[in-house]
């Protein structure tokens, strides 16, 4: 990946990793998930042309917890056009090498158990012993607190926004 990369690799994620397909990732994807993991881990930031398009990407990270090093993957996208091409065994493959070169000893890879294509293909790739998460939700915008902030701030804006000029 080069830093012009950095946009149509945000694009495409945009378009991939939906809240409305994965309401609850803990993560989410904006373009500092691009920028940060280029500028920290840039050898681990791997993108797929075809026809001059970026047809897919694999940002990855290095996790080193004594005597252990880690490979992560943290987020695979493939254009739907170029989906089911080898696209991301290309990318899985090569992260993988550069990751061996690196000293890690296990891969790690997480995705939501109702992304099926995922689940299939990183168990294909021979990542396995999955455990499921469950992650909870707590919408704060539905709590009273977060109410009562909303109606002081509203209060507030009000307050200053209607002051009479002061004359002179």
């Amino acid at each position: 990946m080069d830093i012009d990369d950095i946009a149509p690799v945000f694009h495409l994620g945009e378009a991939l990793f939906t809240s409305d397909l994965y309401p609850s990732l803990y993560r989410i994807w904006d373009e500092w998930e691009v920028i940060g993991f280029y500028n920290t881990d840039p050898e681990y930031c791997l993108v797929a042309e075809a026809d001059t398009h970026v047809a897919g990407f694999v940002l990855g990270t290095i996790i080193s917890k004594a005597p252990w090093v880690y490979g992560y993957i943290n987020w695979l996208g493939v254009h739907p056009d170029y989906q089911r091409r080898g696209v991301a065994d290309k990318l899985v493959d090569k992260l993988i090498e550069r990751m061996i070169e690196e000293g890690a000893r296990f891969m790690l890879v997480d995705t939501d158990p109702a992304n099926t294509p995922a689940v299939k293909f990183f168990t294909r790739k021979g990542f396995g012993n999955p455990r499921r998460h469950v992650f909870f939700s707590l919408n704060l915008t539905k709590h009273e607190i977060y109410g009562r902030l909303i109606a002081y701030e509203r209060d507030r804006s009000e307050r200053l926004t209607y002051r009479r000029p002061r004359r002179r």
